[in-house]
C-alpha cells in the first residue's frame, strides 16, 4: 500500500464524512489509501476503516473483496439520533433551524445490513454503529424534493456523539433483539417490543436468519414464527 497525493478521494468529500473520518482517527493513521482497486479512508496497520454515511449497496462489491483478500475491515455508519434541520436561502444564509422530532435507532442499521449479508458473519467485518446528533442543511428547489414541499438536503454536519454500538459477527447481531421476546416469535412481537416500524422488524430477522442467529420454527396464523438458533 502507498501513500497517494494530498486529497486524492477528498475533493467532493461532505463535511459528515470528513468529520467521522477525524473522530475515529488515531495517531499513525493514514488516510486516502489505495488497497486493490479502491481507496480507503482510513488505514491502521491491517485494518480498514470505511466511513459510510449513506446505503450499504453501493459497497457491497468492495467489501466481499476486501474480505477476501484477508484485511480486517471496520465500516463506521452514522445514524443521527439527534438532528436539527437548517433551512438556508439561495445566498446560503440561515433562514430558520428547528428540531426534528425523528430520533434514529440503533435498529436502522438494519436497513442497510440487508445488503451485505453474505458477510455480515465473516470473522473480519466489523461495524461501528455511530448515534449522532447532526445538524442537516436544507435548500429550497421546487422541482425537487415534492415530499418535502422542495426541501433539498444539502449536506449533514457532525455536531456531537452520543452512543456507539459494535457488530463483530452474529451474536451481537442477535444481542440486539429484545430480551424480553418469547421463545418463538413473530416480527410484530419484535416491533411491539422495541417500538421499531414493521419495515424495520422484518429486516432484522432477515438479516438473522441469514447469520444463521435464529431460524424458522413454523407459522402463527398467516406469520413466520422465529426461534433462536439453538432453542429447542
Amino acid at each position: 500500500m502507498t501513500t497517494p497525493p494530498p486529497h486524492i478521494g477528498t475533493l467532493r468529500e461532505k463535511p459528515l464524512h470528513a468529520s467521522l473520518k477525524q473522530w475515529c482517527a488515531e495517531p499513525g493513521d493514514r488516510f486516502e489509501v489505495p488497497v486493490d482497486r479502491y481507496v480507503i479512508d482510513v488505514v491502521r496497520d491491517d485494518l480498514l476503516i470505511e466511513v459510510q454515511t449513506s446505503g450499504f449497496s453501493s459497497m457491497r462489491k468492495k467489501l466481499r473483496r476486501l474480505l477476501d483478500l484477508g484485511y480486517r475491515v471496520q465500516v463506521i455508519h452514522p445514524i443521527p439520533a439527534t438532528k436539527t434541520i437548517v433551512r438556508l436561502n439561495d445566498d446560503g444564509e440561515v433562514i430558520g433551524r428547528r428540531k426534528s422530532p425523528k430520533r434514529g435507532s440503533p435498529l436502522d442499521v438494519f436497513a442497510e445490513l440487508v445488503y451485505i449479508t453474505e458477510v455480515l458473519d465473516h470473522p473480519g467485518l466489523h461495524i461501528r454503529v455511530v448515534l449522532t446528533t447532526e445538524d442537516e442543511y436544507r435548500r429550497h428547489d421546487p422541482d425537487r424534493a415534492w415530499r418535502r414541499k422542495g426541501w433539498v438536503v444539502q449536506e449533514r454536519r457532525l455536531t456531537g456523539v452520543e452512543e456507539t454500538i459494535e457488530i463483530a459477527g452474529p451474536q451481537d447481531l442477535a444481542g440486539m433483539l429484545p430480551g424480553a421476546l418469547p421463545d418463538r416469535f413473530t416480527t410484530a412481537d419484535v416491533r411491539e417490543l422495541t417500538g421499531c416500524s414493521q419495515r424495520i422488524a422484518q429486516q432484522m430477522t432477515y438479516c438473522l436468519r441469514h447469520t444463521g442467529a435464529i431460524e424458522i420454527s413454523g407459522k402463527q396464523g398467516n406469520a413466520i414464527e422465529y426461534r433462536r438458533r439453538g432453542d429447542g
